[in-house]
């Protein structure tokens, strides 16, 4: 058996595909989420207010969504930028479930990194939230 790493793996990781499921991508967000432990991140602004053509393309730095984006393994595992769109289809969400995960309306303009670890791997416990349930 061959041992590597966990530097080498990583590496590894940045060129070889991982095939992921739905569950596994949203625990690796909420295990990178969680590592960064109680440091703010930026919400995304009032969301649910955007323009659907526009919506795709929101973003924030130093969000939730920039941390997914900024993991190798989610990268290679088929994540391409940090908008709102592609977090959707990435991680399987539904507008309304990651509303629930980023949005101001929920935290204020920042959250800890802990707070939206706790929601993301909520949502990969529970499967999809229907529109209009309580966490």
């Amino acid at each position: 058996m061959e041992h590597k790493t966990l530097a080498e793996l990583e590496r590894a990781a940045e060129t070889t595909p991982i095939p992921l499921t739905r569950s596994e991508r949203l625990q690796r967000w909420a295990a990178a989420l969680a590592k960064l432990g109680s440091a703010r991140l930026n919400s995304l602004l009032r969301t649910e207010y955007v323009a659907p053509e526009a919506l795709a393309q929101v973003r924030a730095e130093n969000s939730p969504l920039s941390v997914a984006a900024e993991d190798p393994v989610l990268r290679v595992a088929g994540l391409k930028n940090d908008t709102f769109g592609e977090a959707m289809r990435f991680f399987e969400l539904s507008e309304h479930e990651l509303h629930r995960i980023v949005c101001y309306c929920h935290y204020g303009e920042t959250m800890s990194a802990e707070e939206a670890a706790h929601r993301v791997r909520a949502m990969a416990s529970v499967g999809r939230l229907e529109p209009g349930l309580g966490w």
